[in-house]
């Protein structure tokens, strides 16, 4: 063997020696250095991570940040106790199988079937769905003798199995989303199995939401994924400072649910009813009809949609579009006169008033809502000016808050679903007709519950868009605030009408109340002003009305801003939207004296 070869052999071994030594060095730190240090998201060690590879465990908090009412209240997150199976090579004798079934309200057959399957644990359901069977608390120390069995504090995230906040969402797997928006920057923390947010605030804050780590039940297997006998059962939680955030909303838990009661009373089965804060033009309830529930989805069924920020056909509510044009423009003044015969006959309209009116003022076809009145201003305006107009208040175009830079330069849109509904068709050339239909809020014209409670919002601010808010701060789970959502406006880019206009508005709707078409509200709690809407619709095929009623109150010092509706009336039926108006009305008036 020449010299040049054994000197290539000895390098190889050299080689060979400083790997072994680099990774005999590695496993040393790895082991010993770093076995304590959190290596993941969650913030768990090597060594809890080995453990975890030798147990079977169940979820029971995802550390999935909550919600709050304006006050603090929760919306979401209530810990609740749950009875939990786990696998056993053998099952407990038969006298306390018999009680465990009584407990949980089943045969001793069925309890027994049902746990010499299980392959890994499980939380039993209730006889109702598929919410955990909740138990009380006091039960969890009297059946810890029991092999197997163990009550355990469980996070129920929604408080309530059926509720009209659509405008809360709720959570599902949403593999596909992940892989899509997170699996390049931190897939370790985000699995494809994460429960994350669907719809509503869930879906917008998402990523302030998302926890650390889960608490989980947990016990030992062997290589064959059989549980160890003697090693018992353990609780893991991910111990952090700062998370899992909780968001604060501008929502009052207590009007919520009383507006959700009463739409249950009064049987209201499509519709929604939204209340703004006058002062900032924040949500302080928002109910959509009908109600879902958020534990179980069916999105084909769509009650998860939320009619608060869907567009409607709105009626003569979207009449104030057309009179504040018009005095805009200088096409009408408030003391004109009009001559209503009660027929149109240009385009085949009709006052609903059978007769007409007679002679009547601008001010005075707006507390009666005549429809030849405003037909004829229809087509005194132009298609610009109405659209202008119409952006100046607000519709026809998305008004939530929302912001195009926020925390870590993501764009921020709150308020999910919200539609920016239409004054006329895209690409039409509305003709005379056309115009006259639409001051009645009829053709193409549609408008959210959001937009029109906005509406009055902008009327008592003199022509300033308010960009309501559903969530005002997120904080830390040290009770830290972390970020503001400061209120905002939302300006057109056509500016906005006058505050002489605003104010001629504000007073024609007191005389809807006092001698229009609102005079059913004079027996409200408060003083009100409003205006109503009757719009005409199709529903399965059918001919059908939504009735509508905006307003606020009360008029000497304005606290709330209010858009009801009520879709899919039978035509001729009752307007059911000014009498739910009042006991909305009612509702908040009696609030302001327990706050």
């Amino acid at each position: 063997m020449t010299l040049l070869r054994k000197r290539r052999i000895f390098y190889i071994l050299i080689g060979f020696m400083l790997m072994l030594c680099i990774y005999a060095v590695r496993m040393v730190w790895i082991q010993i250095a770093s076995a304590n240090k959190a290596i993941s998201a969650s913030g768990m060690t090597m060594n809890e991570l080995a453990v975890r590879q030798r147990e079977e465990g169940i979820e029971l908090d995802p550390g999935r940040g909550q919600f709050l009412d304006r006050y603090g209240e929760p919306l979401t997150g209530k810990t609740v106790w749950v009875p939990v199976l786990f696998p056993l090579k053998h099952l407990p004798d038969t006298s306390q199988i018999h009680d465990v079934a009584d407990l949980l309200g089943v045969t001793a057959a069925e309890l027994e079937g049902k746990w010499s399957r299980l392959q890994y644990p499980y939380i039993w359901k209730s006889s109702e769905g598929q919410a955990p069977l909740v138990l009380a608390e006091h039960e969890a120390e009297r059946w810890s003798q029991v092999s197997g069995f163990r009550i355990l504090p469980y996070m129920q995230r929604y408080l309530e199995d059926k509720s009209g906040k659509q405008w809360l969402g709720y959570v599902s797997q949403r593999p596909d989303y992940i892989r899509s928006l997170y699996g390049q920057t931190n897939s370790r923390a985000l699995p494809l199995s994460l429960q994350v947010g669907a719809s509503g605030l869930e879906r917008t804050f998402d990523q302030f939401l998302r926890g650390v780590g889960p608490t989980r039940a947990a016990y030992t297997v062997d290589g064959q994924k059989r549980p160890i006998s003697g090693l018992g059962m353990r609780l893991t939680t991910a111990n952090d400072r700062y998370y899992p955030l909780s968001v604060r909303t501008t929502v009052d838990r207590t009007i919520q649910q009383h507006l959700e009661d009463l739409t249950e009373q009064m049987g209201i089965r499509e519709g929604a009813i939204v209340v703004l804060d006058a002062v900032q033009g924040d949500v302080v309830a928002m109910v959509s009809r009908p109600f879902f529930n958020p534990r179980q989805i069916d999105l084909e069924q769509g009650s998860w949609s939320n009619h608060a920020v869907k567009a409607a056909v709105p009626g003569s509510i979207f009449k104030t579009v057309v009179v504040a044009a018009a005095l805009e423009e200088g096409v009408a003044s408030p003391g004109e006169k009009f001559h209503c015969t009660g027929h149109y006959g240009k385009y085949g309209l009709s006052c609903w008033k059978e007769g007409g009116h007679g002679m009547i003022t601008l001010k005075e076809a707006f507390a009666q809502s005549c429809n030849v009145v405003f037909a004829e201003l229809g087509e005194r305006l132009t298609a610009d000016s109405i659209e202008r107009t119409a952006d100046k208040l607000g519709l026809g175009r998305m008004v939530g808050w929302q912001s195009p830079s926020f925390y870590g330069g993501l764009a921020l849109r709150q308020i999910d679903q919200e539609e920016a509904g239409a004054v006329f068709a895209k690409g039409a050339s509305p003709d005379g007709g056309a115009r006259a239909q639409t001051a009645l809020g009829q053709r193409d014209v549609l408008v959210s519950p959001l937009q029109a409670a906005n509406l009055v919002v902008t009327l008592l601010h003199d022509g300033k868009v308010a960009a309501p808010r559903l969530a005002q701060d997120i904080y830390f789970k040290n009770g830290v605030r972390m970020l503001e959502l400061p209120p905002q406006s939302a300006p057109s880019n056509y500016g906005a009408i006058s505050p002489a206009t605003a104010r001629i508005l504000r007073g024609w709707m007191k005389e809807v109340v006092s001698h229009g078409t609102g005079q059913a509200l004079q027996n409200a709690q408060w003083h009100l002003a409003g205006k109503s809407g009757t719009s005409q619709t199709v529903s399965a095929g059918r001919p059908a009305n939504h009735q509508w009623f905006i307003g606020y109150g009360p008029v000497e010092q304005p606290r709330y801003a209010v858009a009801v509706l009520v879709e899919n009336r039978s035509p001729g039926a009752p307007h059911q939207a000014t009498e739910l108006f009042r006991r909305v009305m009612d509702l908040l008036a009696a609030r302001i004296h327990e706050i």
